[in-house]
């Protein structure tokens, strides 16, 4: 079952990672693409919300099962394809670890096997974990918005169990904006 990821490999070592990581509506992708600009750096978008949307405009149906395998993979080929052009750091709106949080708590428990193996993979330098104090922006892929803090918790207790370095962003955009700059910063200055 490992070879269903098996494009993934001989990704450069020496970039850092960081990927913006949490409950849907948080601010995610805006802060992605406002990291990417300020560092004049590439940003990998969130293969599901692309998927699920061409799903939903031509079958009017969301996310199932099925479709668990090819958002991992797409997310990953995403990823693999920015990283071979990226210099020094590297900005992900989201990972496997969060369709495989998203995965578990939808389908009871369930995520695919592949999908579990990978996910819990060291392979990014911190998350940035984002926190619901942002306004919940409604949209057909979005479900939940009074189960945000709940959603928090869980993807905060996956980080810690899979013993991740990560660092919470709260408040406004502007403010998330310069705490995840001094986060970065810090990552480069180590480098």
């Amino acid at each position: 079952m490992e070879e269903k990821f098996e494009h993934t490999r001989n990704q450069p070592t020496e970039l850092i990672k960081v990927v913006l990581y949490g409950p849907e509506s948080t601010g995610k992708t805006t802060l992605a693409k406002q990291l990417a600009e300020h560092y004049k750096t590439l940003w990998v978008p969130e293969y599901m919300r692309e998927y699920l949307q061409k799903k939903w405009d031509s079958e009017k149906k969301l996310v199932e099962k099925e479709d668990l395998i090819p958002i991992a993979k797409g997310q990953l080929q995403l990823e693999k394809d920015a990283s071979q052009k990226a210099q020094n750091l590297l900005i992900c709106d989201t990972n496997l670890l969060e369709l495989k949080v998203y995965s578990e708590y939808y389908y009871d428990g369930f995520c695919p096997s592949e999908i579990k193996t990978e996910a819990t993979k060291d392979n990014y330098s911190i998350y940035l974990l984002t926190y619901v104090d942002t306004p919940w922006e409604p949209d057909i892929l979005r479900d939940r918005p009074n189960n945000r803090e709940e959603m928090f918790r869980i993807f905060e207790a996956e980080l810690k169990e899979q013993n991740f370095p990560y660092k919470i962003l709260k408040g406004d955009k502007e403010e998330r904006f310069e705490n995840a700059v001094k986060i970065i910063d810090e990552l480069l200055k180590k480098k």
